[in-house]
């Protein structure tokens, strides 16, 4: 492994300033939490929960929307096969985000993700401002992804995770361009959307695709 330079320590260092500060108050199962997937306009809702051992200096490791779609995947390979990283994935459909609404969603994915875990965690470092209700001491960061080592972590986790589905649902859908976008509102996505009408993968309840529903002919044509 190559050696970390000084600033690189000293800036993992200080997003592990969380982390140290609960396991000097008696915490030791420390888990940091992030989801990715709450703005496209398809595909799941994904949430991941890590737990880092103290020793653990993975090079890079920021919040997953600051580093390249390489970086991540080099990331997500030295986190998942390190023996002393425990890590638990949730996703929640489309089809879920649009009953319960995208915010219970992330709650449920969150929850799932937790439950994940081989371990019970006895503190959860969630980020964001608002918070799911669990029976562990839970914390909201804002900005979390970029000043928790375990919330970075589980950022790039549900990041790569959420990526890799929507490569796959790509091949099924592929006049959409899910592969690039992953499901955003890009101008690409948008038009693809205006040509060939939504997908059983698009969210019902986001515009533009809610406005595309507001027929019931239509919408019992694509999703009978």
């Amino acid at each position: 492994m190559q050696k970390l330079s000084d600033a690189e320590i000293l800036r993992l260092n200080f997003m592990s300033v969380c982390e140290k500060r609960l396991k000097s108050e008696g915490f030791q199962k420390i888990a940091g939490i992030d989801e990715a997937g709450r703005g496209p306009l398809a595909g799941p809702v994904v949430a991941a929960a890590c737990i880092l051992p103290d020793d653990a200096l993975f090079e890079h490791l920021n919040d997953s929307k600051q580093l390249t779609p390489e970086e991540r995947e080099i990331l997500f390979a030295q986190i998942t096969n390190n023996p002393n990283v425990v890590y638990g994935i949730g996703i929640i459909d489309e089809k879920t985000v649009d009953r319960v609404n995208i915010l219970q969603a992330t709650f449920l994915a969150m929850h799932k993700a937790v439950a994940a875990l081989p371990i019970k965690p006895d503190y959860l470092l969630i980020d964001g401002s608002q918070l799911p209700i669990f029976d562990i001491p839970t914390e909201a960061l804002v900005r979390g992804d970029s000043l928790s080592v375990s919330v970075a972590a589980a950022s790039v986790l549900a990041k790569v995770t959420r990526d890799r589905l929507l490569e796959k649902l790509d091949a099924d859908y592929p006049q959409y361009g899910f592969k690039q976008h992953k499901g955003y509102a890009t101008q690409q996505h948008l038009d693809a959307i205006l040509r060939h009408g939504p997908c059983p993968i698009h969210r019902k309840s986001f515009d533009p695709v809610k406005s595309y529903f507001s027929s019931r002919e239509v919408q019992e044509t694509f999703f009978p």
